[in-house]
């Protein structure tokens, strides 16, 4: 290991307790997509600390950012923090199942963690910046704010509006989240693409359908017809996609399609029909053709759904994300950090947490809770051969994620770092045993320690060696066509002035005369 890497390393070890401080205080913030206001205040305040030049509130998304520091003429590399959490994983940092301090369950919470995420992220780049201001090492780190990456949101954003040109090249980290994509980097098998649309159908015209009473003074007569509405709209939309799900694309590659309602329907009193209802679907498929496909069909439903209903109906677009691209020059660079940083290891304390829960959920405490995979790196190569055992030889991408847009506009490594995963004990863990796991320091700990060490060591590896940066570059204008512009490069899906749907109804924190809470008030003891 070089001078360098060691230098950052020390940082790191030595910062540990400052990075464990600040995931805490994002972890227990909990925010949920578009509507991480304090996470993001908080990013822009420290990074103006450290002395990054901020711009908050890019691409029109509020708690997005783009924090710049620069050392003299130089390459120019991305790395990212992300910070959304969960609706409905509201998780106190505590051995048994209860939520946050005076919150509903239903309240956001960090399930991947991506509190862990953005301070690994930041660990790394500030590490990295204080070995450049003390060897006076030339070039510009660049620290993206992404909010609403469960949505796929800001990240496409950032890239259809340029904020991603003039990259030289970017760093995607993320806690591992399944076998074997664990203390390694992804080889050829990248995410594929991402498309999220809002239905709205609202019934402003009840007094049109059918045959009312001409003579009555009320347009909506209780003599008259009553409209389906908007709600019948809804669920409509629901049952025929349900239905026509199987009919969306041939039964080839793993792609899925998921729902959410956001509106659903007014509380109106008497027989007046529901004026709006808004759904979101969310799909995610191999390539951009499964995509615009399952779109069809969707408008296809809605249209017809609507008819039925006697109501209007429009799409709002969430996203489009692309597929990503593999990177093997900065793959195997990142690798080698990964196994000079070394795979977390988990302490007594950490150990003593874990026999806590599982003794919590009836199961007998093991010696070594945590899966032995978590504290092994695996080299890329091997990985792609375990995670292509069971897909399609033709399937080149695989699930979704949007750290896919930064690969279109400059080479891109894509690693993960184990977050603590407890051995299986016979039954599935419940989701609040993994969540509480990103919240107690020393389960958590290890992991950003790892991940902050690579992500700082290898934005030095692309500081201080050319040569690795050329061989990424020529690996990236290679599988573009030439780079941006070139005949395999894909534009951004979304045009330079997409609008980001900020108004919708989407999960959040609110303040009311008893004070914050989360938009589904927490139910009081009877």
């Amino acid at each position: 290991m070089d001078q360098y890497k060691a230098a950052a390393f020390r940082w790191v070890e030595a910062h540990l307790g400052e990075l464990s401080d600040w995931n805490q205080v994002i972890w227990h913030y909990g925010e949920t997509a578009l509507r991480e206001y304090k996470s993001a205040a908080w990013y822009v305040a420290r990074l103006k600390q450290e002395g990054f030049a901020v711009e908050a509130g890019t691409g029109g998304m509020p708690t997005a950012f783009r924090a710049r520091w620069t050392n003299g003429a130089g390459p120019t590399i991305a790395a990212y923090a992300e910070y959304d959490a969960v609706p409905g994983n509201c998780q106190a940092a505590a051995t048994k199942k209860m939520p946050r301090t005076g919150l509903s369950p239903h309240a956001g919470g960090h399930t991947d963690p991506h509190s862990a995420l953005g301070i690994s992220a930041l660990g790394g780049a500030l590490a990295a910046k204080a070995v450049m201001a003390e060897q006076d090492i030339r070039g510009t780190i660049v620290l993206f704010g992404e909010p609403a990456e469960k949505l796929r949101l800001s990240k496409p954003v950032h890239a259809a509006k340029g904020y991603y040109d003039g990259l030289d090249a970017a760093i995607s980290f993320h806690p591992t989240y399944m076998l074997p994509l664990v203390n390694t980097a992804r080889w050829d098998t990248h995410c594929g693409a991402g498309y999220a649309c809002i239905y709205t159908f609202e019934c402003d015209e009840p007094e049109g359908w059918l045959s009312g009473d001409p003579d009555s003074p009320i347009p909506a007569s209780h003599v008259a017809a009553r409209a389906p509405g908007a709600t019948d709209a809804l669920m409509h939309m629901f049952a025929l996609t349900k239905q026509t799900q199987s009919n969306m694309l041939p039964f080839t590659q793993g792609w899925s399609l998921s729902e959410a309602i956001l509106t659903a329907g007014q509380a109106t009193a008497d027989n007046l029909p529901a004026q709006i209802a808004e759904i979101q679907y969310l799909w995610r498929t191999p390539t951009i053709e499964m995509a615009e496909q399952v779109a069809r069909v969707l408008d296809n439903n809605a249209e017809v759904a609507a008819k039925a209903a006697h109501c209007r109906w429009h799409r709002t677009w969430v996203t489009k994300s692309r597929p990503g691209l593999p990177n093997h020059a900065l793959a195997e660079a990142t690798y080698r950090n990964i196994v000079a940083a070394g795979a977390p290891r988990w302490g007594g304390e950490a150990i003593r947490l874990a026999q806590e829960i599982q003794r919590e959920l009836g199961v007998a405490p093991m010696e070594k809770p945590y899966l032995e995979a978590c504290e092994r790196t695996i080299p890329p190569g091997e990985m792609e051969l375990q995670l292509r055992h069971d897909l399609p030889p033709a399937q080149l991408n695989s699930t979704s994620d949007d750290y896919t847009e930064f690969c279109w506009h400059c080479p891109t490594v894509r690693f993960y770092i184990a977050r603590p995963m407890l051995k299986s004990a016979g039954k599935p863990y419940p989701a609040w045993a993994m969540n509480a796991l990103g919240g107690l320091r020393p389960c958590i700990d290890p992991m950003i320690a790892t991940a902050a060490k690579t992500i700082g060591a290898t934005i030095l590896d692309l500081m201080t060696s050319a040569d690795l940066l050329a061989r990424a570059r020529d690996e990236w204008r290679e599988r573009t066509g030439g780079g941006i512009g070139g005949g395999k490069w894909l534009a951004p899906l979304l045009p330079r002035d997409f609008r980001v749907p900020l108004d919708f109804r989407w999960p959040e924190y609110v303040t009311t005369a008893r004070g914050e809470e989360w938009w589904i008030p927490t139910r009081q003891a009877q």
